[in-house]
């Protein structure tokens, strides 16, 4: 007998253990605060910021809902349910916005304790949830994507999909009608607040039509269930479904025979609805970006070809067996063991098998991303708790019993602590990052544009109040090849052409409700061009007349781009037409330095042989052509020391004042980031320095 004994504890008992468990998540979410207080770099208006790039992007649209008004076309997702439940939490909570976002992950992620602790109620395994709640909470995964600073959905992506598997146990287990209100209920909250959960929700109704087909199919329940899960998919308003799913209730309740009769018309009816506000088109289309999207450059709906974004997303791609065990258990062992008792804990309770799509969700995390992981945390907790329960329930004495429940339930916890110690992911920004940021917010407006990498789109939103052409939701081929182009351009007129004409497209893309094209190939055919080729060689003749300007466009650039930039310049350094293949320019950059006397190791076998002013690569050794060391002065004046050894090989910038080699080629030493951002060099006619710092460098196009 598979089944454990009964665990029937009081209401009392129940919320002791509900609040030792949220209290437990918690105060392990504190360690990174603990960590990081005492650094002023990671502060901005006596507060840590976040840690989530995303996260400044719901803050904009909580911030602006608080100031009532946004820019049209500022892309402020206002309409998002985190921006608009923040913002109301502000009028609520007396603490700053910035402490508000810093710790609402941790307040809000750790409420996962809460339906956990209640599925085992709902099986007569109240220990079993506790156990599943503790380790659950803080699980490598579920903690990466809801500790303090890390402000985004996540932070209750898994805490409702998991409250919809307890209301969907108990009315599997109870099977009475006022089961079926809070089925509703709770994906419709889900659905309000991440969109994305169609899917996960569609698969979910038709688990329990597979799940009735399969163990009872005379069973009329069963198809209730089914129908007030379709009820609560429904793309229509939240108070719309509710009200339907209670009028519903009220029919099952009141008028049960002639319910009876009109079930299947009811049931018709309903999927004629969730067919005809979109059916299956959402799970599609989710499918398609993350099971049938390849890498390197492909057309993406579009007649040119660009380099897809998704291929240099380590979310989305495969990962190791022992990482995605870790991140789901703490560790490969745990997991194992957790495998075994989630298989055992689905014979015994048959109601568990509803959480297969949940498990499902998690375990294509083999092969398409790690970020899907976090989706078989709970249930893999739950499958861990009921495996312990299992092996200990026949030690007769009961204070062994629960001195080996808390050893065991320990050795889960402990890979996980072990991680939390170890995982202090720093802050998006640092504090003079943002000083530069607020600075440039005092003198744009908010009709301006900022060009720079995706990256930090939504922090320069956030913090400078402006527009941007790319942010971490928009970020095709066709925003960022411009991106790319402006960045990597090999004279300043090049790039300057580039941002001018691309916020004026940019913008007026925004009106114009006719396009059939993206923004990019609207303006190349705009300008007159056939082949893209042609439109990008003449943006180099000073002759090229640009749009009227109708506002001002900065240039953002800061040292962290140096880390990315590689993979920055694969969106721009690429044919357009898709019929020539670019060589890939060289580009080192290390902070590994050691001088060993005849040469400076730079790390990867790559080094300097000062005798011969010579790179030994591996076995090759490449002239260097020139070296050149870049540092600032005791007040903070840049400084250049050039040293010419020839006319091929490749260049080495010493970046003194950040102990920073880079090795590159003419490629990348010629670009408007390396020439702008290291040298301080700019066309005086077309740009003006904004701000010039250490870490941040902020241009103004002048044309």
């Amino acid at each position: 007998m598979l089944k454990l004994r009964e665990d029937r504890t009081s209401t009392a008992t129940l919320l002791i253990l509900i609040t030792l468990a949220y209290l437990f998540s918690i105060s392990l979410r504190f360690i990174w605060v603990n960590e990081f207080s005492t650094q002023p770099q990671f502060h901005w208006n006596n507060e840590l910021m976040i840690s989530n790039n995303d996260g400044y992007a719901f803050a904009e649209g909580g911030r602006d809902i608080l100031q009532g008004h946004h820019e049209a076309n500022d892309l402020s997702p206002v309409e998002t349910a985190i921006s608009q439940l923040t913002a109301l939490l502000a009028k609520i909570i007396p603490v700053s916005f910035e402490t508000l976002i810093l710790y609402m992950p941790a307040f809000l992620g750790s409420l996962i304790v809460i339906p956990l602790i209640l599925i085992g109620r709902a099986l007569n395994q109240t220990t079993m949830g506790f156990i599943a709640a503790l380790i659950g909470s803080i699980a490598n995964s579920y903690y990466n994507r809801t500790m303090t600073g890390y402000y985004d959905t996540d932070m209750l992506n898994i805490v409702f999909p998991v409250l919809e598997m307890y209301t969907l146990i108990l009315a599997l287990t109870h099977q009475r009608n006022r089961y079926l209100i809070p089925i509703t209920i709770s994906i419709a909250l889900y659905q309000w607040w991440y969109p994305q959960a169609y899917t996960l929700d569609s698969a979910l109704f038709l688990m329990i039509i597979g799940f009735t087909l399969l163990f009872d199919r005379k069973n009329i329940y069963f198809y209730k269930i089914a129908l007030f899960i379709l009820i609560g998919i429904l793309s229509l308003p939240m108070l719309t479904k509710i009200a339907m799913a209670v009028a519903l209730f009220a029919l099952f309740h009141f008028q049960k025979e002639r319910s009876e009769k009109v079930f299947w018309y009811l049931f018709a009816g309903v999927l004629a609805v969730y067919f005809f506000t979109g059916g299956l088109d959402p799970v599609w289309f989710r499918l398609k970006i993350y099971f049938f999207t390849t890498g390197g450059e492909n057309t993406i709906t579009s007649s040119l070809h660009y380099y897809n974004v998704m291929s240099t997303v380590r979310e989305a791609g495969e990962i190791p067996f022992t990482i995605f065990a870790e991140r789901i258990s703490g560790h490969t062992v745990t997991f194992i063991f957790a495998c075994i008792g989630y298989l055992l804990a689905l014979i015994a309770y048959r109601p568990l098998l509803v959480t297969l799509p949940l498990v499902g969700l998690g375990f294509i995390a083999m092969f398409a991303g790690l970020r899907f992981t976090i989706y078989a945390v709970p249930m893999m907790a739950i499958g861990f708790a009921y495996l312990l329960m299992f092996s200990t329930q026949r030690i007769e004495k009961s204070w062994l019993r629960t001195l080996s429940l808390i050893l065991l339930t320990g050795a889960a916890i402990y890979p996980n602590y072990v991680h939390i110690r170890e995982y202090m992911t720093p802050t998006v920004l640092t504090d003079q990052e943002v000083v530069a940021l607020n600075e440039l917010g005092k003198i744009a407006s908010r009709e301006d544009y900022v060009v720079t990498w995706w990256d930090y789109g939504y922090p320069v939103r956030y913090y400078s109040d402006v527009k941007t052409w790319i942010d971490g939701g928009k970020h095709s081929g066709d925003v960022n090849y411009p991106a790319s182009f402006v960045l990597t351009a090999q004279d300043s007129l090049s790039a300057a052409h580039m941002m001018r004409l691309y916020t004026e497209y940019t913008e007026r893309g925004f009106s114009d409700t006719n396009k059939t094209a993206n923004d990019f190939e609207t303006m190349i055919t705009k300008e007159g061009f056939k082949d893209p080729n042609d439109f990008i060689s003449s943006l180099s003749l000073p002759e090229y007349k640009t749009p009227k300007k109708t506002r001002d466009v900065y240039l953002f650039l800061p040292l962290r781009m140096m880390e990315i930039f590689p993979t920055v310049s694969l969106f721009s350094n690429l044919d357009l037409t898709g019929k020539e293949k670019r060589p890939s320019p060289f580009f080192y950059t290390s902070r590994m330095i050691q001088d060993v006397g005849q040469s400076i190791e730079l790390g990867q076998g790559i080094s300097i042989v000062k005798a011969t002013s010579t790179l030994k690569m591996g076995s090759q050794n490449i002239p260097i052509k020139a070296f050149y060391q870049v540092g600032y002065d005791p007040d903070h004046r840049l400084k250049i020391n050039k040293q010419m050894f020839g006319s091929d090989g490749l260049t080495v910038i010493y970046m003194a004042s950040y102990g920073q080699f880079l090795v590159v080629d003419d490629y990348y030493f010629n670009s408007a980031y390396i020439q702008m951002f290291v040298f301080e060099q700019y066309d005086k006619n077309l740009f003006q320095p904004v701000v010039l710092s250490p870490l941040t460098k902020i241009y103004k196009l002048k044309i």
